[in-house]
This record gives C-alpha cells, structure tokens and sequence, in this order.
C-alpha cells in the first residue's frame, strides 16, 4: 500500500495506557485507521502478554524472540514508550504526552490513574479536549467496581457460559476472548463517536467501558428472549433457541452445519434428503412447529445426514439455496480461498528480519484504506523518538 494513500484518523494520537486484549483491541483498530498509537509500557516487562507463549516469533535463525504470538496479534502500527508510572518523572512524562493527545485510554483498576495524578477529572480540567476511555471489569460505579476483570469470569457471571455448550454438559467460555474482544471494539465506536462531538463543540469527553456492561449487551436476542419472553435460556449446543434446524449435523465422514432460515428452505432441505413429506407435515411446516418438535424432528433429518460425505452435501445443499457450511478448524480457515480472496492473512516485516503474518483487519474502505505500516513494536522500541519529539513540541511551545 502507497505510503500517500490517506486514513481516516491520520493526525489523531491516540495515548495507550492498557495491556492484555480488550484496550490494545480497540486501539490497534484506531491504529489501523491511521491514528498515532503511543504504547505506554512498564520498562522491563512491558505488556503482560508479551510473556503469554509459546508459541513465540522466530528470528532469521530460527532462535525464539520475546515478542509472543499473543502479543503480535493486538498491537501492531503502534509505538512502545516505555515509562515508570510510579515515579513523579513518568508521571510528568504521560501528562505531558496526553496535554498533546486527542485520546487516552486506559484499563487500570478503579482509582488507580488518580493515585498517579493522570485521571480523567485532572487532566481534562488542562485539556478540555481531550477524549478520555476508561476500560475496567465493571465500570467505574456500582459493588463490583473494584474487582479485577477478567475475559473468563465476565463470560460466566454475564451469562454467555449459561448459553454455551452442550445441553447436557457443563457451561463453556466461548474460544476466543469475546467478551474483551466486544468491550474493545465497543470502546472504538465509542472513542469515533466522542471525536466526532469533539470536533463538532471543541470538547472531550469521559467513556466508561466495561467487561460485563459489553458482555450483558452482546446477549442481544436471548437477553431479548428472557427480557421479553419471561423464559431462561438454556444451553442448546450447537442448535438454535428460536430456530430449527439450525445447528451441526453428523455425516458420514464428519460434520457440517444447516442453518435453515425459513420454510422454503426447509422444504427444499426435505428433497434433498429423499423425505419431503416432513416439509408438509403440520407438526414440521413452520419455523414454530419445528421449534416445538424439535426432539422429533432432529433425529430424523440426522439420520437422513448420515447417508453422505461432508464434501457431497455441501456441494448438494449449496446448490439448492440451503444456507450450510463446514466446520473448519484454524488451518482450514486460513486455507479457504474467500479467506484468501479477501486479503485476510498479511505479512509484515518484523524488526526481527523475518516476515510476521498476522490476521489482517476486517475494514475494507474505498478511499481510506487500512494501512499495515509498522510491526507490533519491540518493548520501548520507540521511547527515545517520542521523548525527542516531546522535546521538539515543548521547546516550539515555550519559545
């Protein structure tokens, strides 16, 4: 990509206090925009996950690097400053950066920033402008504003462990860190929104995010379904509450999902599987019914399923317009050709002289695309230019 190409947040610098997923996910998005990303990092050790391997990068000589696979994959396009927050001189050094930042986020415990003079209420008193993300467990209020948060608890006291895994298994966390991951991007919508007011009025403002606020939101429609219904969701595996069928079957050699979405579908679902009578059975003719007998329905159209490879239904059911798909694991899906279609594994040369692949960004823009233009930065790589560019602003400043 041409270095001229412009970004969206080009001119913005963002003030990166935070550490592990849900702070450096939103701003490695801010990053990728186009925004001056300074990653505040404890000298010595840095970022928690810097340490969260193996796996752990490989240089040119095949020899392990500190930079770990966790690490690389939320903090790239950023520069790494590293500062003693407990020392009046680190201190001085953040609220000077953060008086020349349009954005600082943070995700130390409650309380924590005041202790160092660098909270939100001290340092919009000088910086009126300044947008101000505070990303925490719990938010900034309420009995458990003072707990540690932490992805996995989230999971299960907002309810998405309840929801998730077999009926007649114990409750699961979902793979990936979801609820991080959500608070994250929650807070990047939010950060566009509070600059986007700020540029419209000339003033920041305070975001309050947390873990379980972002948890408790993404329920969506089964928070719906007992908000509205009256009726506790349970665990229904790899099915659907409100639909059917919609979950994974078991074939021959395997397993795929059907993900009907309406009874056209299911008709033509019937066909296929040599029973179309089921399409016109009254228990079985609408969504509802379905939903009703499901204990009934099920076991036949998997033993129907059982008949045929995966590779040959999905290629039947793909032609007759129901919504199907295979179960990849991680490889697979780095070996899709959509994934490779659409650009979604990148390389970036790393300081280490090997090419870094990493999951490239979701956004596709027309006229400001996303830009991969630095690597996950090594711990303190850029604290010596960001100190003699403060330097250079203070000096300008002052004279």
């Amino acid at each position: 990509m041409s270095a001229g190409v412009p970004q969206s947040l080009a001119g913005v610098r963002v003030l990166d206090l935070t550490r592990v997923l849900a702070g450096p996910w939103c701003t490695q998005v801010l990053a990728d925009l186009g925004a001056d990303v300074i990653k505040v990092e404890r000298p010595g050790s840095g970022d928690d996950t810097r340490g969260w391997g193996p796996p752990f990068l490989k240089d040119a000589e095949g020899n392990e690097t500190p930079e770990s696979a966790y690490f690389l994959c939320a903090n790239r396009n950023k520069r790494s400053l590293t500062v003693d927050l407990s020392t009046a001189q680190g201190q001085a050094i953040i609220r000077r950066l953060a008086m020349r930042s349009d954005v600082l986020v943070e995700n130390f415990k409650v309380g924590d920033m005041a202790r160092y003079g660098l909270d939100a209420a001290t340092l919009r008193a000088a910086h009126p402008g300044l947008v101000y993300c505070s990303i925490t467990g719990f938010g900034q209020d309420g009995p458990y504003a003072q707990r540690a948060g932490y992805d996995f608890a989230v999971q299960g006291l907002g309810g998405l462990m309840s929801v998730t895994g077999a009926a007649d298994g114990e409750p699961q966390k979902v793979g990936v860190a979801v609820a991080d991951l959500f608070t994250g991007m929650y807070a990047t919508v939010a950060i566009l929104a509070a600059l986007r007011h700020r540029d419209a009025t000339g003033e920041g403002q305070v975001i309050d995010m947390a873990l379980l606020d972002a948890q408790v939101a993404m329920l969506a429609n089964l928070g719906s379904h007992y908000l509205v219904g009256g009726q506790v969701p349970a665990r229904q595996g790899n099915a659907h509450a409100n639909i059917v069928p919609y979950q994974v079957f078991a074939v021959a050699d395997g397993h795929i999902i059907v993900a009907v979405g309406n009874d056209r579908q299911f008709a033509r679902l019937c066909g296929l599987l040599g029973e179309p009578e089921l399409a016109s059975d009254e228990r079985f003719s609408t969504n509802a019914g379905r939903v009703r007998h499901r204990d009934v329905l099920v076991p036949q159209l998997q033993s129907a399923l059982m008949s045929r490879d995966r590779q040959t239904w999905l290629v039947l059911l793909e032609a007759a317009g129901v919504p199907c798909g295979p179960v990849n694991d991680i490889a697979d899906v780095f070996g899709d050709p959509q994934v490779r279609a659409r650009d979604m594994c990148i390389n970036i040369e790393h300081q280490s002289a090997v090419s870094l692949p990493l999951v490239a960004s979701p956004i596709k823009m027309s006229a400001t695309p996303i830009r991969y233009v630095r690597p996950p930065p090594l711990l303190g790589e850029h604290t010596e230019e960001i100190l003699a560019e403060m330097e250079g602003i203070d000096r300008r400043n002052s004279g």
